[in-house]
């Protein structure tokens, strides 16, 4: 509604959308910015040695000197975190949609992944290292298992939590089962799936990092948890938080791209992603 002149009483949207987007990105790098100036002040005014904690400097140029040490170490964890990720997505899914197809299947197959998961992955690793072919696929092995069970508990739960009056009306309408998980079920156990891809994401590279300290591996195709203990062994203790920074930001990565894929799905339609006014 306008007033007489015509102007509109309220703001612009655009213009309220950009603020927000803009507080939204300046206030985290503020707030990182005054830990990094903290921590460069600490190290200067007591004189810390840079083999017990560097400053900022010294991370950050050795995050370039020895760019070409880390680089592929970042790739080979990289890659082993999503490939793993991925089978999760489709055995995640594939498994939770055989459990629901009958409650006896549930029953006798829904605690074998229960014990995967409770199982811890150190202890199972050195198994899986010997059966495995290589030891890149026993780290692939080992971040799947991790991922696996979140996304399966939450599509699980999501394909058992639709509205029985839209199944009972699928029914009426003599839909078939596979119309009715097609058309009904998959697309209301989004935000289950969605919620299961973000935990998953994280705990992949969790699996990947964890997994390579247990099976120790080394050479030119090691990830960055040999990087790590190799830095530590040295005492080269720029390079291990250059590492470590490199892992801090994949996990973002990793957290930022599921994060956006659950916005894009749901934003047009799911009660937790609609912008309210209150």
């Amino acid at each position: 509604m306008s007033d007489e002149t015509g102007a509109s009483p309220h703001p612009d949207a655009a213009s309220a959308r950009r603020r927000d987007l803009a507080l939204r990105i300046a206030v985290p790098l503020l707030v990182i910015a005054l830990l990094l100036l903290i921590w460069y002040a600490y190290v200067k005014l007591s004189d810390v040695p840079p083999y017990i904690l560097p400053g900022p400097a010294a991370v950050a140029n050795a995050f370039v000197t020895d760019w070409a040490t880390l680089a592929p170490a970042f790739w080979v964890t990289t890659k082993i975190t999503f490939l793993s990720l991925m089978l999760a997505l489709v055995g995640g899914v594939g498994f939770a949609i055989f459990l629901v197809q009958s409650r006896w299947i549930e029953l006798a197959f829904y605690p074998l992944a229960v014990i995967l998961q409770v199982t811890p992955i150190v202890a199972i690793s050195p198994l899986i290292l010997i059966y495995a072919p290589s030891t890149q696929v026993a780290l692939l092995i080992c971040a799947f298992l991790v991922a696996f069970f979140p996304i399966l508990s939450n599509m699980v739960q999501g394909l058992k939590s639709v509205d029985h009056n839209l199944i009972n009306l699928f029914e009426l309408y003599g839909a078939s089962r596979w119309q009715t998980l097609l058309y009904l079920k998959l697309p209301a156990a989004q935000p289950y799936f969605m919620t299961g891809l973000r935990i998953g994401g994280g705990l992949a590279l969790i699996a990947a990092v964890v997994a390579e300290f247990a099976a120790g591996s080394a050479g030119a195709g090691s990830g960055l948890a040999f990087r790590l203990l190799e830095a530590q062994y040295r005492l080269n203790i720029p390079r291990l938080f250059a590492a470590l920074l490199m892992l801090s930001l994949l996990g973002v990565a990793i957290f930022a791209l599921t994060s956006f894929i659950s916005w894009l799905a749901l934003h047009r339609w799911h009660e937790s992603s609609l912008k309210r006014e209150n």
